[in-house]
């Protein structure tokens, strides 16, 4: 990161222009968004976003107003790209991890986590945990950005993130391979009252809505935390701590 001429600050994963855009597909690397012109759907750009589909990667349209205000280089074209800052792994490089370390894997799963700031200190807490990754989906949630590794205080470096189509179905591809799910919601049972040992992966729901129903009606369980006061909800990460800790104390390592 650092300063352009106009004083604000530049965000080297954000790509802009069709040249460019194009050449980050090429790369392979790991791309959250592409952002188009409305109306804007002719030649190279109907090009990108035929790409864009092909790869699963979100693509918005917004006016070009927008797109102008987002414009670091002021020479968009009509296209912007918001590329990872750190690259993805699979489902199956996380088990392999937790394989090799010759424990029962302990997996985290973000339901629509949107907030940078949440997933950044959510990994942070993963690493010390002693989690072996994290998974997310790849629509309507926050990707590893600058602003996520920022906040990760240097666990993005450590803690595999892998980023999946569907979430509820991931969670059977975990079943199969004898993990158990674990639901974090308000009106589960008591963390304390709950076994969390063995192979597990605890979901975490979104800010605002929490895990989704579809979602939470495949995972095996449903887990809480008891709150004793008069606000009756934790910030995503200040709960996810909290989850990931009781996993800790229960495994004996605390």
């Amino acid at each position: 990161m650092y300063k352009n001429t106009d004083e604000k600050k530049f965000n080297e994963n954000q790509v802009e222009g069709r040249n460019a855009v194009l050449e980050v597909f090429k790369s392979g690397r790991d791309i959250e968004k592409i952002i188009v012109a409305k109306g804007n759907t002719e030649g190279t750009i109907r090009r990108i976003m035929a790409m864009a589909a092909d790869k699963g990667v979100v693509l918005q349209q917004v006016e070009r107003k927008r797109l102008d205000e987002m414009s670091q280089t002021k020479n968009h074209q009509g296209v912007i790209a918001l590329v990872s800052s750190h690259s993805y792994v699979s489902v199956e490089d996380i088990l392999e991890k937790a394989k090799n370390k010759g424990k029962d894997p302990f997996i985290i799963i973000l339901d629509e986590i949107t907030d940078p700031h949440n997933f950044g200190a959510i990994l942070r807490t993963a690493d010390a945990a002693g989690a072996d990754g994290v998974i997310i989906s790849k629509r309507r949630s926050v990707g590893l950005t600058a602003t996520v590794a920022k906040t990760s205080a240097g666990a993005i470096e450590y803690v595999p993130v892998a980023k999946v189509t569907n979430i509820a179905n991931t969670i059977e591809d975990l079943k199969k391979a004898g993990l158990w799910i674990a639901c974090t919601d308000m009106d589960g049972k008591s963390y304390f009252e709950s076994d969390l040992k063995g192979p597990i992966a605890l979901v975490i729901g979104s800010e605002g809505d929490g895990v989704s129903r579809l979602v939470k009606e495949k995972c095996d369980f449903t887990v809480s935390i008891p709150m004793f006061g008069q606000i009756s909800s934790l910030n995503a990460s200040v709960a996810a701590a909290l989850f990931m800790y009781e996993v800790v104390r229960q495994r004996g390592n605390a």
